[in-house]
């Protein structure tokens, strides 16, 4: 049963998709369509710095009529991040996502990105606990154990 953050990554591996925010918002989406994914980390280097998702996309490219080989990630990226820590619990994520309706969740360790944990990600998690506890439950009701 997964329960932490450091869990979860480990269970999905801690592979981060990423971009430097000097690229242009069509290589981002070009990289977005190629690992499927609905999000980018901007890194400078090692630093993260930033994080483009489709919803930047959708409300920084196409709304406001700009041209996605003519803008730089840094331009429209979101740079005011929510991180959180590999011993924060699903739940804690569950709360951070909701609470300031964010998707993605850039993990942090001693001040460097380890991970990313999406809603999708949170969503299993919760569902294979419960799951597990009512398996529990009903093997207690019957008797079974």
């Amino acid at each position: 049963m997964t329960s932490t953050v450091r869990q979860l990554l480990q269970a999905k591996g801690s592979m981060v998709h990423a971009i430097s925010a000097d690229a242009t918002v069509f290589e981002a989406l070009e990289r977005m369509a190629a690992y499927d994914v609905g999000a980018l980390m901007v890194m400078n280097g090692n630093q993260l710095v930033g994080i483009f998702s489709e919803r930047d996309y959708a409300r920084k490219i196409v709304l406001m009529g700009r041209i996605s080989k003519d803008t730089l990630v840094g331009e429209v990226m979101t740079d005011d991040l929510i991180t959180i820590t590999p011993d924060a619990t699903v739940a804690d994520c569950m709360n951070l996502m909701t609470g300031n309706r964010v998707r993605h969740l850039p993990v942090i360790e001693d001040g460097r990105l380890v991970g990313v944990i999406s809603i999708g990600d949170v969503v299993k998690a919760i569902m294979t606990q419960q799951e597990f506890m009512i398996a529990e439950l009903e093997s207690y009701i019957t008797g079974s154990r």
